[in-house]
């Protein structure tokens, strides 16, 4: 969905806030480890997509302390922002995060390969080269042999 500079403020200015609430005024010690890395206000902001990411292993809990915690979120929003309506919160796990990690991890482990492979070529060169000389420095030798029995 295109975004203009004016939607672009109000999701901003919604993540701010839900983010400072979460470090503020909610005591869940399962939403510490969340962060909110984005909103999606709708135009009439009666809903709101709200993006997060936390470890793996809480992706559950996590997902079960956002659904209890959404009024409570719902109505501290409210009293900060001057919105004519507070919209309707709807929590969901952003798969960008994990996504880009995967990513990394698989161009981590393609250079490490790749760099292997540079080694496994220049050793092989080497021998090469190596070769070149050793039968180089042999002809040699039949070629003066030739000369002297001139």
């Amino acid at each position: 969905m295109k975004q203009g500079a004016s939607s672009r403020k109000v999701n901003e200015q919604a993540r701010e806030v839900i983010a400072s609430i979460l470090l503020f005024d909610i005591s869940d010690p399962r939403l510490r480890a969340a962060t909110i890395t984005g909103c999606e206000v709708s135009f009439d902001r009666s809903y709101c997509n709200v993006y997060y990411t936390t470890e793996p292993d809480r992706y559950s809990s996590t997902a079960k302390a956002f659904a209890r915690a959404a009024g409570r979120i719902r109505s501290l929003m409210a009293r900060q922002l001057s919105w004519r309506v507070a919209p309707e919160l709807r929590f969901i796990l952003d798969p960008s995060v994990d996504e880009a990690e995967r990513i990394s991890t698989a161009l981590m482990a393609d250079a490490a390969r790749n760099a292997d492979s540079a080694a496994k070529n220049a050793a092989y060169e080497a021998e090469l080269a190596a070769e070149e000389e050793g039968s180089a420095v042999t002809s040699q030798p039949e070629e003066d042999e030739e000369e002297g029995a001139r």
